[in-house]
């Protein structure tokens, strides 16, 4: 059986002071967001509704924002969206203040562990730390649940008004499959909304008793959680925190007893990690990462004319005005962080608000969760490889080579992502082959990297064979040439690996400074001469390199990059 498209209660008509130009952008944001970070144009004008020729405008000044990239007729959101959603979690500081003890629960309990907070009548969550196994919890930093369907919304629904609850259940009767929350399983067609409403009401009054939550598997079969309220000094609830078990592991009845005492002491220590004071005044200036504004607008308007829409970017700038020490901000401070006029901050904001990613008390303006519907989850949850790949696709276009990433794997390097060249002569590796680390020039970077005491003790038990008449295996010469690349920054590896394979790598560090990986280009020997390979890719990589590490320094700000 099938069932129409859930119809949205009609929101409120903006007021006069709205950006339409900005309204339309959020919207195509939106839908690239829900069509998990790639959509088609064509898709774009059919689910927006507007013309062709505005997303065209929309998406050109997307790209040059940086959050957007195309490939062939399909728009991509870019790694660089997350500042939006990182400017949130900044500005509430939950992750940054309770996150460390979120973590140090996961681990004592050896249990998924979540921050969700409420985000109208849905819970969001803003921090996860996750135990790999083969069950195990599957939500993303970002992801959106309805109220009814988690141990949190039972604690946030605790506050609602008579409104709230209005609106909850025109919510439900609309959307009686949970279709608008793809994070979470359909919901049955035919449960029966007023038993539903009622068992949640039910849930919640017994929250309200006990002072905690249960999922009794309300998402899916098999997982249930615990939940407790985390209150700022004022005694507000701010956010929950959740264990999250399997029933394979502890039953419903069981996790209450097994998790709430380390459950309720972490609480604690986040109550008093929430009361200390903060990390001081906000600092001045333009938003981390974005050139001064009135330069970079009156630059990118010349370039690209009316592809790009002016206002768009302006109302998109507004949200990184916020973050860490800047939750709360007055008009005056984001017009000062941003670089625009009053007038033209003011209007971004009352847009911004309308849509509700701002709320505002008349005076200060402050970010709400629903930020992170801005493709926050999909992009939360990329890996290394995928971050780089179309990093690794331009280098490739310029050098006329093929590229690859790789990471240290105990003493081997495990290719993790490759962009292949078509040649004649061309170098044939795929996708997890690995290799020892000591005569290939990534594993030279990667063991570069490394303190001097793991690099000493790696080199000692590693057993070095020569594999050419050119390789290098005295530890030695290997230490003096690992110094040496650590100072250079690069390696360049001519037929160590193999007879007439030349390679240059270089490093790509993380936002904590530390190699996590590195990309090479590999060519044939006869081609050209060491000097001339120098000259001719290193340029080339080490861009390629610079933009991989920005990305991963907006990507890995919250959310953890896997390296595979």
């Amino acid at each position: 059986m099938t069932h129409p498209a859930p119809t949205a209660p009609a929101s409120p008509a903006p007021p006069p002071e709205a950006v339409g130009p900005l309204m339309r952008g959020l919207s195509v944001l939106r839908e690239l967001a829900a069509g998990a970070g790639r959509r088609s144009v064509g898709d774009l004008v059919r689910t927006t509704g507007l013309a062709r020729s505005t997303v065209d405008r929309v998406l050109s000044t997307l790209a040059r924002l940086g959050y957007v990239r195309t490939e062939g007729r399909d728009a991509v959101a870019a790694p660089r969206l997350l500042e939006l959603g990182n400017a949130y979690l900044a500005a509430s500081e939950l992750p940054d203040r309770l996150g460390p003890l979120a973590d140090r629960l996961a681990d004592e309990l050896d249990e998924s562990v979540s921050l969700a907070v409420p985000d109208g009548d849905g819970v969001r969550f803003v921090h996860q730390a996750t135990r790999r196994r083969a069950m195990s919890l599957a939500f993303r930093i970002g992801d959106l649940l309805p109220a009814e369907r988690g141990a949190p919304g039972a604690l946030f629904a605790d506050t609602w008004t008579a409104a709230d609850w209005r609106r909850w259940r025109s919510r439900r009767a609309a959307d009686p499959t949970d279709a608008g929350f793809p994070a979470v399983p359909p919901r049955p067609a035919d449960d029966d909304p007023a038993a539903a409403a009622a068992g949640f009401e039910a849930r919640v009054s017994a929250a309200r008793t006990a002072g905690w939550s249960l999922d009794d598997q309300l998402i899916e079969p098999g997982l249930v959680a615990v939940a407790v309220p985390v209150r700022d000094a004022a005694g507000r609830t701010v956010c929950a925190l959740s264990v999250v078990s399997h029933t394979s592991r502890l039953s419903a009845a069981e996790l209450p007893d097994a998790v709430l005492p380390r459950l309720r002491e972490t609480v604690a220590a986040m109550a008093d990690a929430l009361a200390a004071p903060g990390g001081g005044p906000p600092a001045p200036g333009t938003p981390a990462g974005h050139p001064p504004h009135a330069t970079w607008m009156r630059a990118s308007k010349q370039e690209l004319g009316p592809e790009f829409v002016e206002s768009l970017a302006r109302g998109l700038l507004t949200l990184t005005a916020f973050g860490a020490g800047r939750a709360e901000l007055p008009l005056t401070a984001v017009a000062e962080a941003t670089g625009l006029a009053r007038a033209t901050a003011r209007r971004a904001l009352i847009t911004l608000a309308h849509l509700g990613y701002l709320t505002t008390d008349g005076k200060l303006f402050r970010l709400t969760p629903k930020v992170l519907e801005l493709g926050f989850a999909h992009l939360s949850g990329l890996t290394l490889p995928a971050l780089a790949q179309p990093h690794l696709v331009a280098l490739v276009e310029r050098v006329h080579d093929s590229a690859s990433m790789a990471v240290l794997s105990g003493d081997e390097i495990q290719y993790v992502a490759r962009v292949p060249t078509v040649r004649i002569m061309s170098v044939n590796i795929t996708l997890g082959t690995r290799f020892p680390a000591y005569p290939t020039s990534m594993g030279r970077v990667l063991l570069a990297g490394l303190p001097p005491a793991e690099r000493s003790e790696r080199l000692a038990r590693t057993a070095r064979t020569p594999l050419t008449r050119h390789t290098v295996t005295d530890p030695e010469r290997l230490g003096a040439l690992l110094e040496q690349v650590r100072a250079d920054g690069y390696a360049l590896v001519d037929e160590e690996l193999e007879e007439g394979l030349r390679s240059l790598a270089v490093p790509v560090h993380d936002r904590t400074g530390r190699v996590v990986s590195a990309v090479n280009v590999s060519t044939h020997a006869g081609r050209c001469t060491p000097e001339e390979a120098r000259a001719a890719i290193l340029p080339a990589l080490r861009e390629a390199a610079t933009a991989i590490e920005a990305d991963l320094r907006v990507a890995g700000r919250y959310a953890r990059i896997a390296p595979l």
